[in-house]
């Protein structure tokens, strides 16, 4: 009798982030139980108490490295990881905490907590790839769960997967809406968006506000140039390119074009 072929095992990791990337993943639902099948799930705390010891064949990690023992962590887990796949806007590019990037971080500490004095926190807040090798970014403030599901079974079959680098405007041009910016004046990151939201906020009348970070080459100088002519100021060309990927180099190279 041949012997049973092992399952690939999967490890889902969270370092500094708010879970939501990983939520997408017990979001999928019906395909999830298929994932399941395919997969052995060897560690995922925010679905199983279990743990298996012994080395992953893929790991999914969620979140940005923001003290000195998380940045101890990734290396165990990237010494663990056939492969590692870093999830969200935390995993690739910081996160919304890499705001702290820009600032001093002992203040924000004394603002918020009674003692400060026991806060053990990096000045910064960066991404996996900056500490270790990373095979793919899916990125997503959350992620969207298709795209999720495409990176597993690309890994499964042995395959790249295939999330297109275009920008939200492709989705917003495949759905049939109006350019919101075009049309109504209205501020929007689209033009430099990686694509992957389905133009939620467009769709909705909405500029989108950049969650997915930006797309392959984007033309940011341009862009800020467009929204200068619809009246927005130097301090607001600034902020409107630091909030979900404050700290992805695209973005963060245009904010500082106008003020430190």
């Amino acid at each position: 009798m041949a012997p049973v072929a092992r399952k690939p095992r999967l490890a889902v990791f969270k370092f500094a982030s708010c879970d939501g990337c990983q939520l997408s993943l017990l979001d999928c639902e019906d395909e999830l139980l298929a994932v399941a099948g395919a997969l052995e799930v060897a560690y995922f705390t925010e679905a199983t108490r279990g743990e298996l010891q012994g080395r992953y064949d893929l790991s999914l990690v969620e979140g940005s490295i923001t003290t000195e023992h998380d940045a101890r962590r990734i290396q165990e887990v990237r010494r663990r990881s056939r492969s590692l796949i870093t999830i969200g806007a935390c995993a690739s590019a910081g996160g919304i905490q890499a705001l702290r990037n820009f600032a001093d971080v002992r203040e924000y500490a004394a603002l918020v907590y009674a003692h400060p004095e026991y806060i053990r926190t990096l000045a910064t807040s960066t991404a996996i790839a900056d500490h270790v090798t990373v095979d793919f970014e899916l990125r997503g403030c959350p992620i969207n769960k298709h795209q999720l599901l495409e990176v597993i079974c690309a890994f499964l079959a042995g395959r790249r997967p295939v999330t297109p680098p275009h920008s939200v405007c492709l989705e917003c041009k495949s759905k049939g809406n109006v350019c919101v910016m075009v049309a109504h004046g209205t501020a929007c990151l689209g033009p430099v968006t990686h694509s992957g939201c389905g133009a939620l906020c467009p769709s909705y009348q909405r500029g989108c506000y950049g969650c997915f970070g930006p797309m392959e080459t984007p033309n940011s100088v341009s862009l800020s140039r467009r929204l200068r002519e619809l009246g927005m100021q130097e301090h607001d060309l600034k902020r409107v390119y630091r909030t979900f990927n404050a700290a992805a180099p695209a973005f963060r190279n245009e904010s500082e074009r106008h003020g430190a």
